[in-house]
């Protein structure tokens, strides 16, 4: 059967740009999947998915004129039950009907469990006209809008007004109607550059057509390799590097239909501020590319993508720099005002600053965390007055004008407003580190001063937000507590502190009876739960699950201790030793009293008095290994005991008449189990 490709174009009005590749992306699969369930294409659909400031198109390769036919096959009740005494039961008869056939057009088929009545037909194919309009507007449903709008006096939404409809296979208009819209070939180009219609000869032909009659790259992929070579080819030029993550260009891309790079400039002056200011202002408020030089440096100069190709763009550059010298003063305002008044004297401000109404002020927070953190200064064995000192400016610049209108430079500006008071450059550092790690994979804080801090700023959100309640709940999390316990967890996998003392300095910070008593337990709890997932990305989970099994209080040996687990299950006596341990865990569950030390002279058989000899002679080095942080060594020496632990459950009988010798055999499991668990329980392995 011969086949054409498809062509479906929906003309809008300008689309919102964050979501335009999504919708993009989404809309050309859902019609490739429309496609292939209608068996209009000979298994996966190959196409291409097209999406511009104003319009939403996909091509798909091969889609067949007419539907193969199909051989259908309508089960119906079993052989068992379908005929009594030779007549057909109502059952039977019912299907029949409902299939449109004869009792003695059935046939039996088997279903997998039992023979049952069916009817097999071939169903004649249905031409591609009769399908399309249905596959497109289920497309249309599907899309992922989070806000639609109706038009005119159409009672059809969707995210933007839509004006035209494109359906083509091969050179033919396929009839059909979405979003009260009847499909043609004919489109329009590049507001400025193109006028009058487009008539798309064939649906191989449209990107062509629209890039040559049409000035519009319709390929949102195609566009962002365009500009991405064209901001790198003059970055190069100007021996500089383009400062702009993915989402900048991705949201830029989405604004043009025929982009042109140029670049242009700003007045000296304006580097006197922040460069995280300027770029910021650069990047968000005008979708700018600032340029850095060598030294990671701020230059006058940036780059701007047009939608206009003009023989001479200078109006557009001087435009462009007219409206970011208005922005870039008012950055340069903000700047010198905050300069008038110091960190220090912006505290009071912070008592009208609401953290939360059921925990208070910011700066009723900030008493807290200059407490925890003078606490973790110490355990750290940091300077507790620098902490205590960086701990009360944190949020000062919450209540600076470049903050206020810059939020995401909260604690940058912070840094550059303490150097400018005199504070020390570890104090500096530490308020705009004070918020990192934030998000996965961000930096650590680079001193212990900044450490200190950001521990105290992430445990008093995490302990004070779960201790009133605001749990975390499926997707749900607004007060990103998850994110805080990770960040803590990062930080402490460095540093060796006692997790629950953390918990319960924080705890004890806030107002007795302000937060729920069971507050400390729960979040400790919550927080390994954490921990467990942080781990499972680089190990598997039975070996995390058996290091956390010990609920270590100490995270800063973590890595070593999976490492050494993960070694040790590779030993030939690994798995043996795990049963042994499980079962060894089974029995003392059994135990009537309280284990104590093993009694010698109540040992009776060779294998248990072996047993105790292996175990003694085990303590002294498993200790050692452990104290030196050696938990490979430590875990290694296990094995040389599987011939002792073996022949013990071979020969001995732990659950004794006698009770004395039962509970003698009992404390001896309970001294080889806690060599055998000195760094994590083994007996998790495998399982």
């Amino acid at each position: 059967m011969s086949t054409q490709t498809l062509l479906i174009e929906l003309l809008t009005e300008e689309l919102p740009p964050k979501a335009l590749n999504n919708l993009g992306k989404h809309f050309a699969a859902s019609v490739a999947e429309g496609l292939e369930k209608a068996q209009l294409t000979d298994g996966a659909a190959e196409f291409t998915a097209y999406a511009s400031p104003r319009r939403l198109a996909v091509q798909v390769k091969n889609v067949k004129a007419v539907q193969a036919d199909q051989k259908i096959v309508k089960k119906g009740p079993a052989v068992a039950n379908a005929m009594k005494d030779g007549v057909p039961t109502k059952a039977l008869e019912g299907f029949a009907r409902g299939a449109g056939a004869k009792i003695e057009d059935l046939t039996i088929v088997h279903d997998g469990k039992q023979d049952v009545y069916a009817y097999e037909y071939v169903q004649t194919g249905k031409p591609l006209g009769e399908l399309l309009e249905d596959i497109i507007n289920q497309a249309v449903k599907k899309l992922p809008i989070p806000k639609v709008m109706r038009w005119g006096s159409s009672t059809f939404t969707f995210v933007r007004p839509v004006h035209g409809l494109i359906v083509l296979h091969g050179g033919d208009i396929v009839d059909v109607s979405v979003l009260g819209l009847q499909s043609g070939n004919q489109t329009l180009g590049h507001r400025f550059l193109s006028s009058g219609e487009i008539t798309i000869e064939n649906a191989d032909s449209y990107a062509e057509q629209m890039r040559g009659q049409g000035k519009v790259v319709a390929s949102f992929a195609e566009r962002k390799a365009a500009i991405q070579t064209a901001l790198n080819e003059q970055a190069g030029r100007l021996k500089a590097t383009v400062a702009a993550d993915e989402a900048l260009l991705d949201e830029v891309t989405a604004l043009v239909e025929y982009p042109v790079v140029l670049e242009a400039g700003f007045e000296e002056h304006f580097l006197a501020v922040p460069q995280e200011c300027l770029i910021l202002t650069m990047q968000q408020n005008q979708k700018y590319f600032p340029l850095l030089d060598q030294n990671g440096k701020l230059m006058n100069r940036f780059l701007l993508v047009s939608n206009l190709q003009t023989e001479d763009p200078t109006h557009i550059i001087q435009g462009n720099e007219r409206v970011l010298r208005a922005r870039l003063s008012d950055a340069e305002f903000f700047y010198k005002q905050d300069q008038k008044a110091t960190l220090e004297s912006r505290l009071p401000k912070l008592a009208n600053v609401v953290y939360h109404n059921k925990i208070g002020s910011q700066a009723e927070r900030i008493e807290r965390l200059q407490s925890i953190a003078a606490h973790i200064a110490k355990a750290l064995g940091a300077n507790a007055a620098a902490a205590e000192r960086a701990a009360r400016l944190a949020k000062a610049d919450l209540v600076t004008e470049m903050v206020g209108e810059f939020p995401e430079l909260q604690g940058t500006m912070g840094k550059y407003y303490a150097r400018l008071d005199g504070e020390t450059e570890e104090i500096a550092e530490a308020l705009e580190q004070h918020y990192q790690p934030r998000f996965a994979g961000d930096r650590l804080p680079e001193n212990k001063i900044a450490t200190t801090v950001a521990l105290a700023d992430k445990l008093e959100t995490l302990v004070g937000i779960w201790g009133i309640g605001l749990i975390p709940t499926g997707d749900k999390d607004p007060y990103a507590l998850r994110r805080a316990a990770l960040g803590i967890l990062r930080m402490l996998m460095h540093y060796g502190l006692d997790v629950n003392d953390l918990i319960q300095t924080t705890f004890d910070s806030f107002p007795k009876g302000l937060l729920n008593e069971k507050t400390p337990s729960e979040t400790a709890d919550f927080m390994q739960a954490r921990l467990a997932v942080l781990l499972q990305n680089d190990y598997p989970q039975d070996i995390v699950a058996a290091v956390l099994a010990k609920q270590p209080r100490r995270l800063d040996d973590l890595t070593a201790k999976l490492q050494a687990v993960a070694a040790f299950k590779q030993l030939p006596e690994a798995a043996a030793l795990a049963a042994a341990n499980k079962r060894v865990q089974n029995l003392l569950k059994k135990a009537d009293a309280a284990l104590d030390e093993v009694d010698e002279s109540l040992l009776q058989q060779d294998e248990e008095k072996a047993l105790f000899a292996a175990a003694q002679g085990l303590q002294p080095k498993i200790a050692a290994a452990v104290a030196a942080g050696n938990f490979q060594a430590a875990l290694s020496e296990l094995a040389s005991v599987k011939p002792q632990v073996d022949a013990f459950f071979d020969g001995v009988m732990v659950m004794a008449e006698d009770p004395a010798v039962k509970q003698n055999r009992l404390n001896l499991l309970n001294r080889l189990a806690e060599q055998m668990n000195a760094v994590a329980d083994i007996a998790v392995l495998g399982e």
